[in-house]
């Protein structure tokens, strides 16, 4: 242990300081992305574990829910116990629920290892994103905001590959185990680091991280409900007290979020942009994973090939993208994006049985080649229209518009599936059922990623400048 210790420390000193942080928040993306990304695994966990389509559909959400619940509150902590120290912090928490995870017996058990992974998730993402804001030269900013958003990519991209191969032949557990690596890995990178960032001294505002949680909360839940009057219920509630935490915000003399940031139409309108981009695109992955292996036959490993085409191009264009977004308007670019990945969406609101797999695959690429334009830049322009010391409530703002965007996005899929299905097992006579509801979903998405570029386009207009 001491020995790999000193070898990272040496791999710290050689490279240099900039670019471990870029190298340790590259990895730890990777990996959070990974674990975003379990599609593939879910038919035989639910196979295996006697899940339900609902239930099915909760193991992914319940790893998104607490990270959109706590993304806000962090920011201020992580700003001020410093953010080399949480992102450790929530590397330590991931690999303890990844564990738990690898011995999961029943679903009960599987979904807490899902909770504890979040809460991890949560950390890592809000300092890692504000470490490299801290860290990078304002110069260079932009390229390295795209290798760290690179890195998600890559996580999206090789889930379904690596998953998918290791799952068929290992079993679902295995998609679990070989994340042991880069987390170690990156806890040592990150122990290693000999600077530490604090960007805030003051106190932490408890009562509006309170009341932030519990709205998101009861926001998200109700959303997978809403089908019922207590999941109306619970939404107002929920974005009643969202409304309650705004108020209490503009009143505190140290918020944990300070929301006038929304007063500056660039950062608000790139973050609307990206909540309903990732609304509207994160449950394609799972409606595709179910078409494959349900409607289509195939196997996880073959399935996690196919799944592969989408994130590729975004790995390949993030990094590109990121550096013109430096030199071009970030929101330009990212209009044209949202434009790709519309046309994407249309072509699969038309997916039925008999759709030739060309036109999945085609579909997938303008999905992969939009969002790689897309990603980057709005990055770029939500980090860099901030002053500094407000970049760690920037990459909180970030996160929890991401994740939130995730979770919504799949809650709209177990809500039309409740709507359309019920709450059955996906067996050959609720294909037809399951397929109808595949549809819906990408009707929504489709009409989601047109809002999503008028939003993008919303702050081109702006006289409020970049902070670059």
């Amino acid at each position: 242990m001491i020995h790999l210790g000193a070898i990272m420390s040496n791999i710290v000193d050689r490279i240099g300081m900039e670019k471990s942080v870029i190298l340790l928040a590259a990895v730890v993306s990777f990996v959070t992305a990974f674990l975003a990304n379990i599609s593939v695994a879910l038919p035989l966990i639910a196979r295996e574990l006697a899940m339900s389509n609902i239930i099915q559909n909760w193991v992914a959400t319940i790893y998104l829910l607490p990270i959109a619940m706590l993304s806000i509150p962090l920011g201020k902590l992580t700003s001020k116990h410093g953010l080399n120290k949480s992102l450790l912090a929530g590397i330590i928490l991931t690999i303890i629920g990844v564990i738990i995870a690898c011995f999961s017996i029943n679903s009960e058990l599987l979904l807490l290892s899902r909770v504890i992974q979040g809460i991890g998730t949560a950390l890592i993402n809000v300092a890692s994103m504000a470490l490299i804001v801290s860290a990078v030269n304002p110069e260079t900013r932009g390229q390295a905001l795209g290798l760290n958003i690179a890195g998600v990519y890559i996580g999206l991209s090789s889930a379904p590959v690596i998953g998918g191969l290791v799952i068929y032949h290992l079993g679902w557990q295995s998609i679990f185990y070989i994340m042991l690596i880069p987390l170690i890995f990156s806890a040592y990178l990150s122990w290693s680091l000999k600077d530490e960032w604090t960007m805030y001294d003051g106190p932490i505002d408890i009562t509006g991280s309170i009341i932030f949680s519990i709205g998101i909360l009861l926001v998200i839940y109700g959303f997978t409900i809403v089908n019922t009057w207590l999941g109306i219920v619970l939404l107002i509630i929920g974005l009643l007290l969202l409304i309650a935490f705004a108020y209490f915000e503009l009143r505190v003399n140290n918020p944990v979020f300070d929301v006038r940031l929304f007063k500056n139409s660039r950062f608000s309108s790139s973050n609307i942009a990206s909540l309903i981009s990732y609304t509207a695109t994160f449950v394609i992955t799972y409606i595709l994973t179910y078409h494959f292996q349900y409607i289509m036959g195939f196997d996880s490993k073959f399935s996690g090939m196919l799944l592969i085409v989408t994130p590729v191009m975004m790995a390949i264009l993030a990094p590109l993208s990121g550096r013109l977004s430096d030199r071009i308007d970030p929101q330009k670019l990212a209009a044209i994006g949202m434009g790709f990945v519309t046309v994407a969406l249309t072509i699969l609101c038309f997916l039925n049985e008999s759709t030739p797999l060309y036109m999945i695959l085609l579909a997938m690429f303008l999905q992969g080649i939009g969002y790689g334009l897309f990603s980057s830049p709005n990055t770029n322009a939500i980090m860099s229209s901030v002053p500094k010391e407000e970049t760690s409530s920037a990459s909180a703002s970030l996160a929890a518009v991401r994740v939130i965007g995730q979770t919504l996005s799949l809650g709209m899929l177990t809500v039309i599936f409740a709507y359309i299905m019920g709450n059955v097992a996906i067996v050959p006579e609720y294909y037809p059922l399951l397929m109808e509801s595949s549809r819906l979903s990408c009707i929504i998405s489709a009409v989601l990623c047109v809002i999503a570029v008028v939003a993008s386009l919303v702050g081109l207009r702006s006289d409020d400048e970049y902070e670059t």
